[in-house]
């Protein structure tokens, strides 16, 4: 009773109370002012972006499946024909283009739809999927719509910054998390759980602002609202941990869209193979490069005379190594129709092949 009494006596006559003597009010306000201010910019954030996220959705054709069941006999029960929320994706042009991840609108067997924030469904016009990218271009039939600004993605600091918005769990529309980049240049398995598709992908942006299954294909942004990445996987087994394309690798595959109206097809050589690293060369005697384990009937490698027990060693003179990302890596940059020469080594002999890739038709 004596301290409270001479605590309230103390900050009556002397104005200071016993918090003040812990925590000076200087330092309080200060508190105070900078969770307001963080508040204010994901709010500020939230009002100006959230227009222009959107839903992609997805319905698989209706089928009745034909069972047998030993107490009930024949069973019959239909199967698909009901929507799903799958993803996010992000409004780049008044006039209906959208982008979001080719992993959550991989199949061809699918309707797709994107659902706008005024809750209006559109139909998909087409569907441009970027072969060297885990991004796809959408175009709906509409107008008046208000894009996201882009920004940029060379000058990211780890510590940053920034807001994800997206369809969570494939579930709950425009929700919007925060946190900051924890890291820069990662190497990840992109894909979905609704697709079943996956994709290697490198140089991404990993935060800990919240990414679910269902926010493949929307924003991250900075504190001023720009897209400095579109939000594409979670890392399995761990908490707080997603990862972005860079939103200058989407700027450089919308670029490439409205030049040509759509993306190069990917270039394919048509073998099977397995990376020899440093350490296997070594024991074996072997030089480092892409051990061919099979080559497909009618590629371009087998025209070319690639031969199973082939090590590729060199594309265009850049050697094939575990490290840069091996041959599926340096295949990625050529485009169909290129002529690439490669450098082989077959039973201790050096051999050098020109072959022209074609195309790669599996989306």
């Amino acid at each position: 009773m004596v301290l409270v009494l001479g605590g309230a006596l103390a900050d009556r006559y002397f104005n200071l109370s016993f918090l003040d003597r812990i925590l000076p009010r200087q330092v309080s306000q200060k508190i105070d002012q900078k969770i307001v201010s963080e508040e204010s910019v994901v709010v500020e954030v939230a009002e100006k972006v959230s227009p222009s996220v959107v839903t992609v959705s997805a319905k698989s054709p209706r089928r009745r499946i034909i069972g047998f069941d030993l107490f009930g006999g024949f069973t019959s029960r239909v199967e698909g024909g009901t929507p799903q929320d799958i993803g996010s994706g992000f409004i780049v042009s008044s006039d209906g283009l959208i982008v979001t991840n080719k992993h959550v609108v991989s199949s061809n067997d699918l309707e797709y739809k994107v659902i706008t924030k005024d809750g209006k469904e559109h139909d998909i016009i087409s569907i441009n999927r970027d072969p060297a990218n885990d991004i796809a271009v959408l175009k709906i039939n509409t107008s008046g719509l208000t894009p996201v600004e882009l920004g940029d993605s060379d000058h990211l600091k780890v510590g940053q910054f920034v807001v994800a918005i997206g369809t969570a769990l494939g579930e709950f529309r425009h929700t919007v998390t925060t946190g900051v980049i924890s890291g820069l240049g990662r190497g990840i398995t992109a894909g979905s759980v609704f697709e079943g598709y996956i994709e290697e992908l490198d140089n991404v942006i990993q935060t800990d602002a919240a990414i679910n299954p269902g926010n493949s294909g929307g924003p991250l942004l900075n504190s001023v609202g720009q897209v400095i990445g579109i939000n594409v996987a979670v890392a399995q087994g761990a908490q707080n941990i997603g990862f972005a394309i860079p939103v200058n690798v989407v700027k450089e595959a919308l670029a490439q869209y409205r030049q040509s109206g759509g993306f190069p097809k990917k270039a394919y050589l048509g073998v099977q193979y397995q990376m020899v690293s440093q350490q296997a060369a070594v024991l074996n005697n072997i030089p480092q490069g892409a051990y061919v384990v099979e080559v497909m009937d009618g590629s371009p490698a087998e025209s070319a005379g690639i031969k199973a027990d082939d090590i590729i060693t060199k594309l265009d003179g850049e050697s094939v190594s575990e490290k840069k990302g091996g041959l599926a890596k340096l295949i990625a940059k050529k485009k169909a129709g290129d002529q690439v020469n490669l450098e082989i080594w077959r039973d201790g002999e050096i051999i050098n092949l020109r072959v022209t890739l074609s195309e790669f038709n599996q989306e």
